[in-house]
């Protein structure tokens, strides 16, 4: 009876396993990419040898940083986002169709043509699509089968 219990046990923390690592995708269009402002970068200017030899490099050089915004269109809403690395962000390919899931306050974006990686991107603004007709209301409870393009992956 020993061996019966062990597979049923395994079993049972497989499937649960695997309902954890369960992850929903929206689909969404990489519209177009604009280089924005996003703060001032600031060099002071000082060398170690101005600093060892006395001559007082005191001349600050500042100079706009930009970041790139994308243009995220999903189904029914329309995404600003910029990366969240700022430092060592992620080019994308514009036109090609993408895969996006909100988790907590940031939204995870993959490209599959390209990798399976998720990077992380912050959501500057939203706003519904014009050209789709608002939904209708519903019945509490419902709001979870609406007809929606999603994929799902196993991880």
């Amino acid at each position: 009876m020993k061996p019966l219990h062990l597979m049923l046990v395994f079993l049972l923390l497989t499937g649960l396993a695997a309902a954890k690592d369960r992850r929903v995708y929206d689909l969404g269009t990489l519209m177009k990419m604009n280089a924005v402002n996003c703060g001032y970068d600031q060099n002071d200017g000082k060398t170690f040898a101005g600093m060892m030899l006395g001559t007082g490099g005191e001349k600050r050089h500042m100079r706009q940083a930009l970041c790139q915004e994308y243009v995220l269109d999903s189904a029914r809403i329309t995404y600003r986002i910029r990366p969240k690395d700022e430092k060592h962000p992620e080019l994308l390919p514009v036109g090609d169709n993408v895969q996006f899931r909100i988790h907590k306050d940031k939204l995870l974006l993959r490209n599959p043509e390209i990798s399976d990686k998720e990077r992380e991107y912050i959501v500057v603004s939203m706003e519904p699509r014009s050209d789709v007709p608002a939904p209708a209301a519903q019945p509490l409870g419902t709001e979870h089968k609406q007809a929606l393009p999603v994929v799902t992956t196993a991880k």
